[in-house]
C-alpha cells in the first residue's frame, strides 16, 4: 500500500510519518529503498520507462546534525540502498526517536524528506544471558544486513548451539572497530562483527576456541580445530579466533577495596586554599641576574675575539720577508699593470703603457726608444720584457731581479 503524498514545494516534496516498533537489544534494520523515492522526482517515468537516478540519504535525530549514538547508516554507492541499523538502547524505551530522511537526487538536485518514527519497546528477558560475538571475515556489513544472510547466519547458529530462543543483538563494520581498508583485488571484503544472544549456555563445540591447543595455535597465528566449522564454511567464512564469549550469568563484582600503602596519601580533609595576605616577592634581583651573566659572557667572547682578529696580525712587513723575491717581483708587477689599466679608464690621453709600445721599427728592424720622457720610472716595464732582457744579458732570473730592483733603488735616490 503506497503512502499518502504531500507535495509541499517544487525542489522538496514531504511524505507522510512511518511508525517502527524495534525492541531493545535486539538489532533494528531499516532499509532506505531508492525505488521509493524515484517517482517523487520530475520528470516523472513514463509506464515502461526504467529510470536510474543517483540517489543519496542524509538522516538526522530532529532539531539536531546527526543521529542517536545507537544508530548508524551506511549506503555504499549513490545506486544501492541505504541502511539504517543498530541496537536500540534501554535507556530509550518508551520515548519516540524522529529521524528524519531526506533523499538527494543527484541528477536534478531535488529532494524528498520523510520522517521515522522509532518508537522502542521493552524486550522480554532483556538482556539475554549468554551472547556470542562471531567475525565474518568475507562479508561487509551492507551484505550481511540483508534479510536473508543474516537469516541464514541466525539458522547456522542455530544449529549449533541449538537454544530455545536466538536473537541478533548487534552488527558492526570491523572498521569501526579499528581495522583496515582492504585492497581492491581478489574480491577481499571488510569484515563484520555480529554478535548474538541465547537463553542456553554454550555449547561444546563454541567452547572449543577455549582449549590450550586451540589457543596455542592462534597465537601462533594458524586456525584453530573447530568441529563445527563446516556447517559455517559454506556460506560464512568464520575466525574463531577472535570470537568472544560472555557468560552474564556470573556477576562480577566490579567493587575493590581500597587498601592504604605506599602512593595513596591520607585524608587531609577539605582543601584550604592560601590566604590572600601573601608578601611579594622582588624579582629585580633575578632579573639583573638573568640579563647579566648573559651580557658579561657574551663580552668576554666579544674581547677574545677581537684580540683574535685585530692583535694577532703578523703585518705587511714581516710577510715580505717571509715571501721570496721573485714572488714579490711578479706581484709588484701586476699592481703597476693593474694601475696603468685603472688610469687609462680615467684618461684616454695619457701616453701608452710600455707593455703595447713596440720594441723593433717595422720597416728598418731598429730598436726603437721609448717615447717616455726621462722622468718616466722605468720600472713600469712589463714583465715579460724585462725578462727577455735579462736573458740577452746572460743573468739568472732572479739575479736579473735582484740587480733590476737595486738599480732602480739607485735611480730613486739619485
Amino acid at each position: 500500500m503506497k503512502l499518502p503524498r504531500a507535495l509541499y514545494t517544487i525542489l522538496s516534496k514531504v511524505h507522510s510519518d512511518r511508525n517502527v516498533y524495534p525492541s531493545a537489544g535486539v538489532l533494528f534494520v531499516h532499509v532506505l529503498e531508492r525505488e521509493y523515492f524515484k517517482g517523487e522526482f520530475p520528470p516523472y517515468p513514463k509506464p515502461g520507462e526504467i529510470s536510474n537516478d543517483p540517489i543519496t540519504f542524509n538522516t538526522n535525530l530532529m532539531g539536531y546534525p546527526d543521529r542517536p549514538g545507537w544508530l548508524r547508516y551506511i549506503q555504499r554507492t549513490p545506486y544501492s540502498d541505504g541502511v539504517l541499523y543498530g541496537s536500540p538502547t534501554v535507556e530509550n524505551v518508551g520515548k519516540p526517536t524522529v529521524i528524519e530522511i531526506t533523499a538527494y537526487n543527484r541528477r536534478t538536485f531535488e529532494t524528498a524528506r520523510h520522517n521515522l518514527i522509532i518508537n522502542i519497546m521493552s524486550a522480554e528477558d532483556f538482556p539475554l544471558p549468554y551472547q556470542a560475538e562471531f567475525f565474518i571475515r568475507n562479508m561487509n556489513v551492507e551484505e550481511m544486513l540483508a534479510s536473508e544472510v543474516l537469516g541464514d547466519f541466525l539458522g547456522a547458529v542455530k544449529n549449533v548451539w541449538q537454544p530455545e530462543r536466538l536473537n541478533a543483538i548487534n552488527i558492526t563494520s570491523a572498521l569501526d572497530r579499528g581495522g583496515r581498508v582492504p585492497l581492491p583485488i581478489n574480491d577481499m571484503k571488510e569484515g563484520v562483527y555480529v554478535m548474538v544472544g541465547a537463553d542456553v549456555p554454550f555449547s561444546s563445540c563454541l567452547r572449543e576456541v577455549e582449549n590450550p591447543q586451540n589457543q596455542l595455535r592462534c597465537s601462533q597465528e594458524m586456525e584453530p580445530v573447530i568441529t563445527c566449522d563446516k556447517k559455517f564454511r559454506t556460506q560464512f567464512h568464520i575466525d574463531w579466533c577472535k570470537i568472544s564469549l560472555v557468560d552474564n550469568t556470573k556477576q562480577v563484582s566490579t567493587f575493590q577495596e581500597v587498601i592504604r600503602g605506599e602512593g595513596i596519601l591520607p585524608d587531609g580533609g577539605e582543601y584550604k586554599p592560601p590566604s590572600d595576605t601573601l608578601k611579594s616577592r622582588d624579582y629585580y634581583t633575578d632579573f639583573l641576574i638573568t640579563l647579566a651573566v648573559p651580557s658579561a659572557i657574551a663580552l668576554v667572547l666579544f674581547l677574545i675575539l677581537a684580540y683574535i682578529m685585530c692583535c694577532r696580525r703578523e703585518g705587511v712587513e714581516k710577510r715580505n720577508m717571509q715571501t721570496p723575491d721573485i714572488q714579490l717581483v711578479h706581484h709588484s708587477a701586476i699592481q703597476k699593470s693593474t694601475k696603468e689599466l685603472r688610469d687609462m679608464s680615467k684618461n684616454r690621453e695619457i701616453a701608452w703603457p710600455l707593455s703595447t709600445l713596440p720594441v723593433f721599427h717595422p720597416v728598418t728592424g731598429e730598436i726603437v726608444p721609448p717615447l717616455h720622457t726621462d722622468s718616466y720610472d722605468n720600472t713600469s716595464m712589463p714583465l715579460m720584457q724585462t725578462q727577455q732582457l735579462g736573458k740577452k744579458l746572460g743573468m739568472k732570473q732572479l739575479d736579473f731581479c735582484l740587480f733590476w730592483k737595486k738599480t732602480t733603488f739607485d735611480r730613486g735616490i739619485n
